[in-house]
């Protein structure tokens, strides 16, 4: 079960017992995939799209990036894997489907924030 300590209390403060703790985990669990599987379909076999990634040295609030590949992986409630760019890349600490169009991932060091992806500029 991955909810914390305090998180546990919580929930049975509210009613659950541990059945129901694991049962939720479990919905937590599969979600995460389905965000994952989602994520990996979004990004396919790469190719061009666009960010609304702050990059030094750039005037533009969009950027254009070549995408060779996403490898993801989930454990529990954590999404987390890497965006491998065709000179660079950078781990993905979460992920989730804003819509059919446009996904926002949490990446990691060298980046360290929220960036919303699209394969066309205008859904972002």
């Amino acid at each position: 079960m991955h909810f914390d300590p305090r998180e546990q209390a919580a929930l049975r403060a509210v009613g659950l017992d541990t059945d129901d703790l694991r049962a939720a985990s479990e919905h937590v669990r599969e979600s995460v995939e389905a965000d994952a599987d989602h994520l990996a379909t979004f990004f396919g076999d790469g190719g061009t799209f666009y960010s609304d990634m702050e990059m030094a040295h750039s005037a533009s609030d969009v950027q254009e990036h070549t995408v060779d590949h996403v490898d993801l992986y989930t454990h529990g409630a954590s999404l987390r894997g890497y965006l491998k760019f065709d000179s660079w890349g950078v781990p993905i600490e979460g992920g989730r489907l804003l819509s059919d169009d446009t996904v926002e991932l949490t990446l990691g060091p060298t980046v360290d924030g929220r960036v919303k992806f699209a394969r066309d500029p205008d859904d972002l």
